[in-house]
């Protein structure tokens, strides 16, 4: 009988302290995978935004980089592989993730309905770009000149159905053009190829080329009002073309399908309290990062809303 009881406390015993190390969540750091090359948008925001994660979640967050595909090689493994206990999260970028699940269904093994939001912090307007010695000085000349040369003008993106893909395809249809789409691993290397004069043009993120306005011509920017950080650019809309925010690539942070509800809601608390911590938002605007911070049924929301407009607008750019 006494070695019943005994038993029997240390059951309670363990299951007691199974619960309270449940309740310590994290014990260890978070990395938090993103799916572009260092340095470039989503990289460089993200460390932003995480780099008072000690002062509010109690622990580091590290970010590991898992390029290729336009983000489709990192969702995918993270859809696959990482384990939901709160130790492993993802940057996700709309409307990148949630056009390649429309568009390659079964290649992208990611959507909506298997990742867990958790907070938005940004966006970021597609922009177009041209080299600092470009003959083109408008959106006008570049389309006149495309329309001389069929296919003949190069232009890079970030990858396959970004939001940089997308606008250059709004581009296509509106002003009734032929562009050659070349896809990068990343912003970064996008950028690098109107800067060295690889590509002709270039759609890429409003944050990283108002970081490198000195070496770049920024033409027009995709969103339905002028953004504050290049005031003196105009959007397609003004000048003509049919290109609208479609291509707005908003950043944020989700989990795996399947993670406790109390570690989400304990990082929803978290990433609010960091995203809004004053010294990230100075930095954030000193570097021409464009913040929208959205609660985890907000963020949830807008991957909804996304997806439906995506469909409409996919089914009207893409022919396959």
């Amino acid at each position: 009988m006494r070695k019943l009881v005994a038993l029997i406390g240390l059951v309670l015993l363990v299951l007691a302290w199974g619960i309270a190390g449940a309740g310590e969540y994290p014990e260890k750091p978070v990395q938090m995978i993103v799916c572009y090359s260092p340095g470039g948008a989503t990289d460089f925001q993200a460390r932003i935004v995480t780099m008072v994660a000690q002062k509010y979640l109690g622990q580091p967050i590290v970010i590991i980089n898992k390029p290729g595909g336009g983000g489709m090689v990192g969702w995918n493994w993270f859809v696959t592989s990482a384990k939901p206990d709160g130790y492993t999260l993802v940057a996700y970028n709309i409307p990148h993730f949630i056009a390649q699940s429309i568009v390659y269904p079964k290649k992208a093994k990611y959507n909506i309905r298997n990742m867990e939001p958790i907070v938005n912090w940004g966006t970021d307007p597609a922009v177009l770009v041209v080299p600092k010695n470009s003959p083109f000085n408008s959106v006008d000349d570049l389309v006149k000149y495309a329309k001389d040369n069929p296919g003949k003008v190069t232009v890079s993106g970030a990858g396959l159905y970004v939001g940089h893909h997308i606008a250059m395809l709004q581009l296509e249809k509106s002003s009734g053009i032929e562009l050659k789409y070349i896809p990068y691993k990343g912003g970064v290397p996008a950028l690098l190829a109107v800067i060295s004069g690889e590509v002709m043009a270039g759609f890429n993120n409003t944050s990283d080329a108002y970081r490198s306005r000195d070496r770049i011509k920024i033409l027009a920017v995709a969103d339905l009002e002028r953004n504050s950080f290049i005031p003196d650019v105009p959007t397609f809309k003004e000048l003509g073309y049919d290109v609208d925010d479609a291509s707005n690539n908003r950043r944020g942070v989700a989990a795996p399908k399947g993670t406790p509800p109390e570690i989400i809601k304990k990082l929803e608390e978290a990433f609010l309290k960091m995203f809004n911590d004053k010294k990230v938002q100075k930095r954030m605007k000193q570097t021409g990062c464009g913040m929208k911070v959205l609660n985890r049924e907000e963020t949830l929301k807008e991957w909804q809303r996304t997806e439906e407009t995506l469909k409409v607008v996919l089914k009207k750019l893409v022919q396959e």
